[in-house]
C-alpha cells in the first residue's frame, strides 16, 4: 500500500491512478475517499431514493455502500466501462433460449433506449418487460413484483 510520511511520522495512504499533475484529495474519514460517493449514489439516482415522496431504504442504501466499498472506484470504473462499451450484439443474436429482459423506464443510469429495446431488437427468442417509474435498483427497491415476473417467466 502506497503511503507518503509527513513531518510529524504520520503515514497517509494515497492511490496513484495515472500520470500527469497529482491532485490530493482529503476526506476525513480515513477508511476511503469513496465513502461518501457510495452513500450519496445509493441514496439518489441508483435506486430512484432521490425522487420525490419516495422512502429511501437505509439497508438497502447502507449494502450497497457495503459493496462499494469492497472495491475501489478505479476498478468499479473500469468493470462499468468494460460492459458499457462492449458490443454484444453477437452474443445476444446466438442465444437460442426464452430471454427476459427487465429494465424501468425511470432508470436513470441506463437509459431503457440504448439497452433493453436495443437488445430486445436481436434476441431470436426475447420477451420485454417495462416496469414504468421503476429505478436502475429495481430488482432490490421492488424484488416482490420482479421475484413475480421472474418466477411467472420461469414457469412458463
Amino acid at each position: 500500500m502506497p503511503t507518503i510520511t509527513i513531518d510529524d511520522a504520520v503515514e497517509i495512504f494515497y492511490k496513484d491512478w495515472g500520470s500527469g499533475q497529482p491532485i490530493v484529495f482529503h476526506h476525513g474519514w480515513p477508511l476511503s475517499a469513496e465513502s461518501q460517493f457510495y452513500l450519496d449514489v445509493a441514496s439518489g439516482p441508483f435506486y430512484g431514493f432521490d425522487r420525490e415522496g419516495v422512502d429511501a431504504q437505509l439497508g438497502v442504501i447502507w449494502n450497497w455502500w457495503r459493496q462499494g466499498m469492497s472495491g475501489g472506484a478505479k476498478a468499479h470504473y473500469d468493470g462499468v466501462a468494460a460492459f458499457s462499451e462492449t458490443d454484444f450484439t453477437d452474443d445476444l443474436r446466438a442465444m437460442g433460449v426464452a430471454t427476459l429482459v427487465m429494465h424501468g423506464d425511470d432508470d436513470q443510469v441506463v437509459p431503457s433506449s440504448g439497452s433493453a429495446e436495443r437488445s430486445i431488437e436481436v434476441l431470436t427468442q426475447g420477451t420485454l418487460k417495462v416496469y414504468p417509474g421503476l429505478s436502475h435498483g429495481m430488482c432490490v427497491v421492488n424484488a416482490e413484483e420482479i421475484n413475480a415476473d421472474l418466477l411467472e417467466f420461469i414457469r412458463d
